[in-house]
């Protein structure tokens, strides 16, 4: 297992390919019922696999997709941050959506803003995609505050089509950031 697509280096972490040596560490933190708290399930080591086969495809398809985190001298892997294209239909979508997803010892330090920032440079200056969005269920403030740090603007609710009706997580918050957003921010 190791995934394409640009490294990226940030002062405090490494975004990079997944290793093999991930899959344990990645399965530990999707079983964590704290991480899991605002998906539909925790998932098991199979669906862990799966989900690792599933990134791995999306690296071979786009050139780009979540990137497995690591804090240089401290920690091998955290969790992953990046980008990646919903395989659902939306009102908007096609698109391409950020997203992380780190290990509870590593909440609170700033690391998915500081990866997010990276991976959304990736987006706009090396990719030159024109916006990315982000989305998550309403009470998962802590998601939305690093989307509004990294300047996303609320847009829209949205049931997410790939959640069954009847479960309470259905329900979801979409944010968008432009390019042009990006940019001026930078400025």
């Amino acid at each position: 297992m190791r995934s394409s697509g640009a490294e990226i280096a940030t002062p405090r972490l490494r975004l990079r390919g997944w290793l093999a040596e991930d899959l344990e560490p990645f399965a530990a933190l999707n079983a964590d019922s704290e991480v899991m708290e605002h998906f539909p399930s925790r998932l098991s080591h199979e669906e862990t696999v799966g989900l690792v086969a599933r990134i791995e495809k999306h690296f071979e398809n786009y050139g780009y997709g979540p990137w497995a985190v690591e804090v240089p001298r401290q920690a091998p892997f955290i969790g992953f941050i990046g980008l990646s294209v919903p395989a659902f239909e939306a009102s908007f979508t096609p698109c391409v959506e950020i997203g992380w997803r780190l290990a509870r010892p590593w909440w609170g330090q700033g690391f998915a803003t500081e990866g997010a920032r990276a991976a959304l440079a990736q987006g706009f200056e090396g990719l030159g995609l024109a916006e990315i969005v982000s989305f998550t269920v309403p009470g998962n403030l802590r998601s939305r505050r690093v989307m509004e740090k990294l300047g996303f603007r609320y847009a829209e609710e949205f049931e997410h089509p790939g959640i069954d009706p009847s479960h309470p997580l259905r329900r979801h918050v979409l944010y968008r950031l432009s390019r042009a957003d990006w940019v001026s921010a930078l400025a």
